[in-house]
């Protein structure tokens, strides 16, 4: 059974789980250590629905993830994703409201 994920701030059909976790191991592989732990909550494979992000820290999100998909190891389907979660992330981080994964 594949669970959806839905995610607030223009992000337009829910993700799979899994589909989060293969992001996650490209988002590993090029972003610093530090910045992964700071995004691995949410895209390691052990991810519990609801999630509430403030919006100080989807402003964070954000800018990791637009930094990965813009990285040439990113291939473009997964930078493509990388770009949409990261402007739904700025988008609730702009709006001051909590970015959710439910």
């Amino acid at each position: 059974m594949t669970v959806g994920i839905s995610i607030s701030h223009g992000v337009p059909s829910t993700r799979s789980a899994l589909t989060i976790a293969n992001l996650g191991k490209h988002l590993a592989h090029v972003l610093s250590g530090s910045e992964w732990r700071e995004v691995a909550h949410l895209f390691d494979g052990r991810l519990y629905t609801p999630v509430y992000t403030p919006p100080q820290q989807a402003g964070r999100i954000a800018a990791l993830l637009r930094k990965a998909a813009a990285s040439r190891a990113m291939g473009p389907e997964w930078a493509q994703l990388a770009h949409l979660l990261g402007g739904a992330a700025d988008r609730a981080a702009r709006a001051g409201q909590d970015w959710v994964w439910d």
